[in-house]
């Protein structure tokens, strides 16, 4: 535990960016697998796009992880 305020303060920020992170990338990885299956929408692929865009945008995944998703989504039509 630490004993400085600053670092008191870091451990709650960073406890509360894990918590929202963690939201952020289940979502988005439900998103994926629902717009990888056969019978999957285009709204669904859509969603999943814009999650993925935000996610590369807020520094959740790699932008070039995100542009790969979205290439291989894409193709996979």
């Amino acid at each position: 535990m630490p004993n400085i305020a600053s670092a008191k303060k870091n451990m709650r920020k960073t406890r509360a960016a894990t918590v929202r992170n963690r939201a952020q990338r289940a979502a988005l990885r439900t998103a994926l697998k629902r717009a990888k299956t056969m019978g999957s929408s285009a709204e669904e692929r859509l969603a999943a796009v814009r999650l993925l865009d935000r996610a590369a945008r807020k520094g959740l995944i790699h932008k070039n992880s995100a542009a790969r998703h979205k290439s291989r989504l894409a193709a996979a039509r």
